[in-house]
């Protein structure tokens, strides 16, 4: 059964390129169909795994504005695993399709098509919540959340949420938060641990409304502080090819193993009630922002403070 993840966090530099540039490869080791999204401009996941993104075919931007079809833009960059890469022409998709009726839904649209041809789609979301990351929601059915345990990477946590329950308000009733994963985690700090048990209280809490993170899991592997996560980019490699045996490499095949260990079951349907994030999430909330949704703006306003 094929599984579709979003992997998503609003601010930069918390590991979402690396988790799925390094999961995806994990995964494909084992064996099976994976395809991963490059849906940052930067293109950091297209050279993480060896791509010039100056070079390189169609990519997202040909699939969202049509000029290409998906197929024909997947490149097989490992054995089982194919990259829809990304170059600094996507920047300007989000204005090219303002006026185009269900750009929302273009890039869920795109995966139909294949879809039976693969077991994974991992898709690497942009440090913003405007129109590409919308596509990557609305093509999702599970959305992973990489945090850095440090008081300032939370801030956003409470808007970013708020983002994922209006798109299953309006446009993705199966779209769930199914794990969060703490990166760069040093269990020598005090504040890393202080800050997994806020989030694990604020998830235990959620356990029986119908909001989407009621069923989210912190993955039980933490990413290790290691400096070869870092340095294999520059390579194009992943960490199993630059240094597979150092703690990142055992960290991201683990986190492999426990993703795929589990059955991503579909949770409650999403109810009225938005569940509020812990004090320390929502002391760090920024000031309202609309995010677009279809042909709507939905206010997403500040959680109020405790």
């Amino acid at each position: 059964m094929l599984r579709t993840i979003a992997v998503l966090n609003q601010k930069g530099g918390v590991g979402k390129t690396t988790t799925v540039a390094n999961t995806a490869a994990a995964l494909a080791m084992r064996g099976l169909k994976v395809m991963v999204v490059d849906m940052d401009p930067q293109a950091h996941l297209t050279i993480h795994l060896g791509e010039n993104p100056k070079q390189a075919g169609p990519g997202v931007y040909e699939v969202l504005t049509k000029s290409a079809n998906l197929a024909e833009s997947l490149v097989e960059v490992r054995p089982n695993l194919r990259l829809l890469g990304s170059n600094i022409d996507l920047v300007g998709a989000e204005s090219e399709l303002v006026s185009v009726v269900g750009r929302d839904i273009i890039l869920r649209e795109a995966l139909e098509a294949v879809q039976d041809e693969y077991d994974y789609i991992m898709i690497d979301c942009p440090p913003s919540l405007g129109l590409l990351t919308l596509n990557a929601l609305t093509a999702a059915k599970e959305a992973f959340i990489p945090v850095q345990p440090h008081f300032l990477a939370l801030q956003g946590f409470g808007t970013l949420l708020e983002t994922i329950t209006l798109v299953t308000r309006r446009i993705n009733p199966e779209l769930k938060v199914t794990g969060i994963l703490l990166c760069m985690f040093d269990k020598r700090a005090l504040l890393p641990a202080e800050v997994k048990a806020d989030i694990e209280q604020f998830l235990d809490k959620a356990r029986q409304t119908d909001c989407p993170w009621s069923g989210a899991q912190i993955i039980p592997v933490h990413v290790r502080r290691n400096i070869k996560l870092a340095e294999a980019p520059s390579y194009g490699k992943t960490i199993f090819e630059y240094e597979p045996k150092c703690n990142g490499a055992e960290d991201y095949k683990t986190v492999a193993e426990y993703i795929h260990s589990q059955t991503g079951a579909v949770v409650k349907e999403q109810g009225d009630e938005l569940q509020q994030p812990p004090i320390l999430i929502r002391e760090l909330a920024p000031e309202a922002k609309t995010a677009t949704l279809g042909d709507e703006s939905v206010e997403a306003s500040q959680t109020d403070r405790a």
